[in-house]
């Protein structure tokens, strides 16, 4: 099978569209990145501020939060709340179709950690014959 195909048959309304328009792409641009699912994993658990997600999530800079906060919220998947206090607050939660993403995230998440030791001995077994 190749890169291309994945074995899930297109149909014909499929074939006409470009890159742009194939709805999987588009999605999995957004949380397909590491800093995205656990952004979302986080919020799916309660409402956290920007502070306490930038301390909880280990190797995200400011900026790559900032980023990753306004495009989930821009896509409809989180809702941030700024209060007008001092210092000022800002909440971040996930929106309704924010939380219809755990479900696929949590799945993803359980394949990977029952499945990691198969795919590094198939790295392994791939680097040995491959090397």
């Amino acid at each position: 099978m190749s890169a291309t195909n994945t074995g899930v048959p297109l149909t014909e309304r499929d074939l006409t569209k470009g890159p742009e328009d194939c709805p999987v792409r588009e999605v999995l641009d957004r949380v397909g990145d590491k800093w995205s699912v656990l952004v979302i994993v986080m919020l799916g658990q309660r409402t956290h501020r920007y502070s306490e997600l930038h301390r909880a999530i280990d190797g995200i800079s400011q900026r790559m939060l900032t980023l990753t906060l306004r495009a989930l919220v821009r896509d409809g998947l989180v809702e941030r709340t700024a209060h007008a206090s001092v210092p000022p607050r800002v909440d971040y939660t996930l929106t309704r179709l924010g939380h219809t993403l755990l479900e696929p995230l949590t799945a993803l998440d359980r394949w990977a950690n029952d499945h990691r030791d198969d795919v590094r001995a198939a790295r392994e077994r791939h680097d040995r014959e491959n090397g």
